[in-house]
């Protein structure tokens, strides 16, 4: 079942809601972005269930186009913080849109350890199965 949450970057300039079911899963991938922010992703979200509120004026838009799609990875440009991600994956389904679970003001963390949590393994465009080695993640 769908929930609102409530959440921002760091210096609250970048708000937004968003309704995630977190029954449905959360993601961890090994691809060399992923990793070096080590995200805790939940994915796979309808345009309609992120909402910005505010910030879009600072929000800052690094892409990445490659043999598997495209990914647009969004931060706030004043204090860096990434929040959400949005692009096109044809191996994981097409277009997503995905949140940084950490991001979120109001999510408990038993709520987050709790949600079922997949890896993918993102670093070999094998984006359906886990990497060999997940505890890195």
């Amino acid at each position: 079942m769908k929930r609102t949450y409530h959440g921002s970057c760091h210096c609250k300039t970048v708000t937004f809601e968003v309704d995630i079911d977190l029954a449905k899963g959360t993601g961890k991938c090994n691809c060399t972005f992923c990793w070096k922010q080590r995200m805790w992703n939940a994915g796979q979200l309808e345009k309609e269930d992120f909402r910005l509120l505010s910030g879009e004026h600072r929000l800052g838009d690094y892409s990445k186009s490659g043999d598997w799609g495209e990914g647009h990875h969004r931060f706030c440009s004043k204090c860096g913080i990434a929040t959400h991600s949005h692009g096109r994956i044809d191996a994981i389904g097409g277009d997503f849109l995905s949140v940084h679970l950490a991001c979120l003001d109001d999510l408990p963390v038993t709520e987050l350890v709790s949600a079922p949590l997949h890896y993918m393994d993102g670093l070999h465009d094998n984006w359906q199965n886990p990497p060999a080695e997940t505890r890195h993640l």
